[in-house]
């Protein structure tokens, strides 16, 4: 009966820490320990807009997670040319510009991790998933550097981060 017990109780602590879903992952710099995380939908597509520090305009930021689940900047929208910002597309890149908009479309950039510092002042980084905008700092602290990942978790993780999407 001792066996039977050790057994299930064994089982039991390895489902906790047994990857079970992959989800969009706002880690605590380069630690793996979840500060956030979001299930991403079938379209696979999020952005992240911001405040540019010298411009003060907004900059938006698309990304689309592939099969091997790197992340896939997409799109760059901006209004303000200048320091920080690509004057021009690159290699099949397309430059646009519309209603006083900047786009750099058809972007093939691909990473497997997002490096990202929160900004304290003025930029008030932003999620945008469908029609959900969450400023990252309603659950990482300004001036935190995060790592954006597209990867498995534990149900032990998913119970010490926070489901963005569940809060609003």
């Amino acid at each position: 009966m001792k066996k039977i017990w050790i057994a299930l109780l064994s089982v039991m602590i390895g489902a906790v820490f047994v990857p079970i879903q992959r989800v969009l992952v706002f880690e605590y710099e380069n630690t793996g320990k979840v500060l956030g995380y979001m299930e991403i939908g079938e379209e696979m597509t999020f952005a992240v807009k911001y405040t540019h520090s010298i411009h003060l305009s907004d900059v938006i930021e698309t990304y689309k997670l592939n099969e091997d689940g790197q992340i896939v900047q997409q799109q760059l929208e901006y209004e303000d040319f200048a320091i920080g910002m690509p004057s021009d597309a690159q290699g099949n890149e397309t430059f646009v510009e519309k209603d006083g908009r900047y786009m750099i479309t058809n972007m093939n950039r691909v990473f497997n991790h997002v490096d990202l510092r929160i900004g304290q002042v003025v930029a008030n980084h932003t999620l945008i998933y469908r029609k959900h905008q969450i400023p990252l700092s309603s659950f990482v602290k300004e001036g935190t550097w995060i790592r954006i990942d597209y990867r498995l978790i534990n149900l032990w993780e998913m119970l010490e981060g926070v489901n963005i999407l569940e809060q609003r």
